[in-house]
């Protein structure tokens, strides 16, 4: 028990030491807030980067979209991403807010 509260100690100790002006160590990955894109992104123009900027999609994921692009053209909705392993229906609806498919017509009907 000794050792228990010793070692509390000493990393609270720790953890004051960082010296005035120094940057305290980056969270890891799986903490740092993910942006967030301002409007949806075309699922027909976004490249692997791009993609990985939705909430929810990792590289595998945005792999998986890119490959099913390649391999089926591009897509006609939104919900042709029910065809990608590992996306189902909640994961869908989790996605819909931030992404789209464009139909390629100017604004307007032009």
């Amino acid at each position: 028990m000794q050792f228990l509260v010793s070692a509390a100690v000493a990393a609270t100790m720790m953890l004051g030491a960082i010296a005035p002006g120094a940057s305290a160590p980056s969270p890891p990955a799986a903490f740092v807030q993910q942006e967030i894109p301002a409007t949806p992104i075309d699922l027909n123009q976004a490249s692997l980067e791009t993609l990985q900027e939705v909430p929810g999609i990792g590289p595998a994921m945005a792999e998986r979209i890119l490959e099913w692009r390649r391999e089926n053209g591009p897509f006609e909705k939104v919900e042709d991403l029910l065809n990608i392993r590992g996306i189902g229906e909640k994961t869908l609806e989790k996605l819909r807010p931030h992404v789209k498919v464009d139909d390629g017509s100017a604004p307007g009907g032009w």
